[in-house]
């Protein structure tokens, strides 16, 4: 019986650790960062020039710049510039997007 709990016990943990988080900011670029927060037209045409130009797209948020791991830059390419809702986790520093949607 001790035994059953135990395992109980660690798969609770394990699963509380996997929990999502959401945040709401905008997607931006590497090389202007926080610079495109205000998600403007003119905005969402620079993030997409810089992005063709190389950069890295960036998810900003209560004024940081956070990077994204790499299988989430997919996920963002049609949200260039615009301000969004991410549903997901922190993987050594960087967003891991799970959803990501228009922010309301």
């Amino acid at each position: 019986m001790k035994k059953v709990f135990g395992f109980l016990a660690v798969g609770a943990l394990m699963t509380t650790g996997a929990m999502a988080d959401t945040w709401t900011g905008t997607i931006s670029d590497s090389m202007c960062g926080a610079k495109h927060a205000d998600a403007s037209a003119a905005a969402a045409k620079c993030v997409a020039g810089c992005i063709k130009k190389g950069a890295d797209p960036v998810f900003v948020s209560d004024g940081k710049v956070l990077k994204l791991t790499a299988d989430s830059k997919d996920k963002v390419m049609d949200m260039l510039g615009k301000k969004v809702t991410i549903t997901g986790s922190m993987d050594n520093g960087a967003v891991k997007v799970e959803d990501i949607k228009a922010a309301e």
